[in-house]
């Protein structure tokens, strides 16, 4: 008899071990975005040149607002703990009225060609650049970058030439992209849903399609913020077309019994649960490096998540309360000792002019709310209770790890989500807006991944 019980263990054993399992993907979820019922006619796929314009009734309109706001006065000392600091934000109001270019700042954004197409019923904005020149005998590798909230398209533009032409800026040209850039739909110039339900697969859908549509059936991911969630999905779907998922911020959705050992014992032993010195050091003392910064930062989400209309109205009617709401999260998740300087250190990183053009791009096309409304359509059902949370990522991913990221996650807890990390790298600098803040670190990153992927051919492994 004991004999049969471990015959038996043994066959176990080995077929766990030795059999193969298909990875369920996750459903393409192909849905009706638009107005009304969906038409019996089929919908036009064609692509159309797009640019960004705004009439002079429209700055007219802005500067009469900017011109009556009202200001309220800070506490002593508040600096940005209370959130952006009225003194300094007036500042920014009479730069915004008195120096500040929006027409300049429409030529920047148009110098790369825009495009505007129909998918699911809603028009989908999206940034189109090919690379200049290309050596004989190479193609250019498709590269989808997704932006987040509260970032646009913009974020991605000082790293674009980086990516299409990485020879003219030091990079080498073993590997050239053709990058795309489409804005979620609901923010910038996309379109917004106009039926409950659009979350982070309905937007996954709608790129893979418009991936498709352009003529790529196999291509690389890159996101952080909504990005993150919007690329990963995207790798859910279509596993077979993406060739490698590049993140510079993750998130876990589901915590277990390991994940609570590793926070109350990580610290003191983080060999047992693969923790690193830098896991440790950006991890530990939990309660303050994330309990606190939960506490304290994410505030906006349960908002959002709950009545994102609300407040959005108000800030949809008042370009200096977007200004304020917006400014807030680049100061904060840019460095969050930032908090401690009158003006948020919001200059150190970035300037006046590209934070602007950013508030601009949510103004001019009046989808702040739309934006924030993405939170709910994610979030109202529970975290980690989606089909999506519960699928791991078989496609070669990379992960940059920056320093000042909101939360770290530790390579040890994201392969349990992400089961083919080929590259996870913790960056020297930067915080949540990477490729607006540390283009060229940022490009290296992905640049050393995609050589990775490539040269051991590890997309055709998936699922090995």
């Amino acid at each position: 008899m004991l004999l049969e019980v471990f015959l038996v263990l043994g066959t176990l054993l080995i077929y766990f071990l030795f059999s193969k399992k298909d990875e369920e993907t996750l459903p393409f979820k192909d849905g009706w975005w638009g107005r009304g019922q969906k038409p019996v006619t089929k919908e036009d796929s064609s692509i159309r040149p797009f640019k960004v314009e705004t009439a002079e009734e429209e700055l007219s309109d802005l500067f009469r607002r900017l011109d009556q706001a009202r200001f309220t006065e800070p506490l002593e000392n508040s600096f940005f703990h209370y959130g952006t600091n009225s003194v300094h934000l007036r500042k920014v109001v009479s730069y915004w009225k008195n120096q500040f270019n929006w027409k300049k700042q429409v030529e920047v954004l148009n110098n790369y060609p825009q495009f505007k197409t129909k998918i699911q019923g809603i028009d989908i904005h999206f940034v189109h650049v090919k690379p200049p020149c290309l050596p004989e005998g190479q193609a250019a590798k498709p590269l989808l970058m997704v932006h987040g909230w509260p970032g646009s398209f913009y974020e991605f533009y000082k790293i674009i030439p980086l990516l299409t032409d990485p020879a003219s800026h030091g990079l080498g040209d073993e590997h050239i992209f053709e990058v795309i850039c489409p804005s979620i739909p609901g923010y910038g110039f996309s379109e917004a849903p106009h039926k409950k339900d659009f979350n982070s697969v309905s937007a996954a859908s709608v790129f893979y399609e418009l991936m498709l549509r352009l003529g790529f059936s196999e291509f690389y991911t890159q996101g952080g913020d909504c990005g993150w969630l919007i690329c990963t999905n995207l790798a859910q779907i279509a596993p077979s077309h993406v060739k490698g998922l590049h993140l510079n911020m993750v998130l876990v959705t589901k915590l277990g019994l390991s994940h609570l050992l590793s926070i109350l014992l990580g610290r003191y032993f983080p060999g047992l649960f693969g923790f690193q010195d830098e896991d440790v050091r950006r991890m530990f003392p939990f309660l303050k490096k994330w309990l606190h910064k939960i506490l304290s930062e994410f505030g906006y989400a349960h908002i959002q998540t709950t009545k994102p209309d609300t407040v959005g109205c108000g800030l949809n009617d008042s370009p200096v309360g977007l200004a304020a709401y917006i400014l807030e999260k680049f100061s904060s998740w840019t460095d969050m000792e930032f908090q401690n300087l009158e003006d948020g250190g919001l200059e150190r990183k970035f300037s006046l002019d590209d934070l602007l053009t950013n508030i601009m791009i949510y103004w001019v096309s009046g989808c702040i709310v739309s934006s924030m409304r993405f939170y709910k359509e994610n979030l109202q059902k529970g975290i980690g209770t989606q089909k999506h949370d519960k699928l791991t990522v078989q496609v070669p991913t990379g992960i940059a790890a920056f320093p000042n990221e909101i939360l770290h996650i530790p390579q040890a807890w994201a392969k349990k989500k992400y089961t083919n990390i080929v590259s996870f790298h913790f960056m020297p600098r930067g915080g949540h807006f990477a490729a607006f803040e540390e283009p060229e670190l940022l490009a290296k990153d992905i640049l050393q991944f995609v050589d990775k992927v490539e040269k051991e051919q590890l997309w055709k492994k998936k699922g090995e």
